[in-house]
């Protein structure tokens, strides 16, 4: 784990996954590109900007923090973050969603440094709620981070865990939330509104922190400290992003929740995502 972080290395490993995403999702036909695009500075921050503990050598490493990415339909740049790490070969994203791959739409365990099988919306909070009580009752000084989208905090689960990891003081658990405002075919707000947002969080007894999820200073100050909280409470870092960020045509556009590029839509994002 890095002891400081570069703005400008973390702003170029962005831009080169945003650009993973662009042709691993391009070549295999299929793909969740705008959540992706969405969560892509969170993921890069948290392994790149040395929040996480973990060791791409030993990915079972007893001493790593846990992650688990709830919104697992955004998996594509997850692996892009993990591949340039040296979790696995870098060429190996060619082949995303193809037949006989291991990186499969939803991330699952059978790939180094996934944690858990996930994409099935509003399981994350709970399987990391438990593995942050595990931790505490085992003495152990990782952290447990979960990933979740603002629709996915539309499901009732998500606050059935909430409950219990503030009832349990779950102070080596965090939950960021990507909150670009969409869902997959429909704005939050006009489906399920949920706000007030953080003051809902609050009033579960957890600390909260909003932040710009675009912003590297504004994430890194958000998690330079999760280690030593003084607060009793598990912390939800509440990060407002755009949905497909980086590409012009697909920021806030609802179709790129999961559309494809191609033609003359490709190669516009592949100029503005040149490296």
């Amino acid at each position: 784990m890095k002891t400081g972080a570069d703005i400008k290395l973390l702003k170029k490993k962005a831009r080169w996954v945003r650009r993973q995403v662009l042709e691993m999702v391009a070549a295999a036909g299929k793909g969740h590109i705008g959540g992706a695009l969405s969560c892509t500075d969170i993921l890069v921050t948290l392994f790149h900007g040395g929040v996480l503990r973990f060791d791409p050598h030993n990915p079972a490493w007893e001493g790593r923090d846990r992650f688990i990415l709830s919104k697992g339909h955004s998996s594509v740049a997850l692996y892009a973050v993990l591949a340039d790490l040296g979790f696995f070969p870098v060429s190996d994203l060619g082949s995303f969603c193809r037949n006989g791959t291991f990186l499969g739409g939803h991330p699952d365990k059978n790939i180094p440094g996934i944690e858990v099988d996930s994409g099935a919306l509003g399981h994350g909070l709970a399987i990391g709620s438990g593995l942050a009580l595990a931790a505490g009752m085992d003495r152990k000084d990782n952290v447990t981070v979960v990933l979740m989208g603002d629709g996915e905090c539309q499901e009732g689960s998500v606050w059935e865990a909430a409950m219990f990891a503030a009832q349990h003081r779950l102070t080596n658990l965090v939950a960021v939330i990507d909150k670009n405002g969409q869902g997959v075919t429909d704005y939050i707000d006009d489906s399920v509104s949920l706000e007030p947002f953080a003051e809902k969080w609050r009033g579960f007894n957890w600390e909260v922190r909003e932040i710009d999820g675009h912003s590297f200073e504004e994430l890194l100050g958000a998690f330079k400290d999760i280690r030593s909280r003084s607060s009793q409470k598990p912390l939800a870092v509440i990060a407002r992003t755009i949905k497909g960020k980086g590409v012009s045509f697909m920021e806030g556009v609802l179709e790129w929740h999961h559309a494809v590029p191609s033609g003359n839509n490709l190669e516009k994002a592949r100029r503005e995502l040149a490296l």
